[in-house]
């Protein structure tokens, strides 16, 4: 059975949201709550497994801020953010603050079972647009990130990186630059510490992904 506690600030979504859930068998609503401050103390006295929280409500603790506060005091407790807000930046605020996940008002009611079930197993749940742009923005941050760390080497390195991902030994590397053995190793330490990578394999990844080899993945 997994019971429930509901935190929205209108008594006809609360009333709608609890016959929804209650035609599940293994649902059971045992609390309701119409601001965050006494979501907490409702959450804190009923224990539930999952908290289905409004993300606005303009009187009292709003579903953000009551989050944040409930999984401080309550680090296990699971909680489903309900929001009208398609929108990236409310989102990513829910989950930083401690949210299992997130889904829109406007969702089937099929989906919202799904995801307080998945929620209340303990994985995460996302919207599939909201999944989208988190994977969107994912992938942007690591593009800049590696693109920001490459630039950290210098123009030497860069040569040394791309010979080692081509399978050069050091001393086919010395060769080729006309440096020694000992100067290869010690630009292949620098760019190693400067790219926090620890293993020759790991470079060679880097540099397929960057693009080093004429291919990326």
């Amino acid at each position: 059975m997994i019971r429930i506690l509901l935190v929205d600030d209108h008594a006809v979504v609360r009333s709608g949201l609890k016959m929804l859930l209650q035609t599940n068998p293994e649902m059971q609503v045992v609390g309701e709550a119409s601001e965050g401050n006494e979501g907490i103390k409702k959450a804190l006295k009923l224990e539930p497994d999952v908290v289905v929280m409004d993300l606005s409500m303009p009187h009292g603790k709003d579903g953000l801020s009551a989050t944040a506060e409930l999984k401080q005091q309550m680090p296990g407790v699971n909680i489903l953010i309900l929001t009208m807000h398609d929108d990236e930046e409310y989102l990513f605020r829910a989950i930083q603050g401690g949210a299992s996940g997130c889904i829109l008002k406007s969702a089937p009611h099929d989906e919202l079972m799904s995801a307080i079930e998945s929620v209340a197993k303990g994985n995460a749940y996302l919207h599939p647009s909201a999944t989208k742009r988190l994977m969107e923005e994912y992938l942007s941050g690591v593009k800049n990130d590696g693109n920001d760390t490459y630039n950290l080497l210098s123009e030497r390195e860069k040569e040394v990186l791309t010979l080692i991902a081509k399978g050069y030994a050091n001393k086919e590397i010395a060769e080729q630059l006309v440096i020694s053995v000992k100067t290869v190793e010690t630009h292949k330490s620098n760019l190693m510490e400067k790219l926090q990578l620890k293993t020759r394999p790991e470079l060679v990844e880097y540099a397929v992904k960057k693009g080093l080899l004429g291919y990326s993945i």
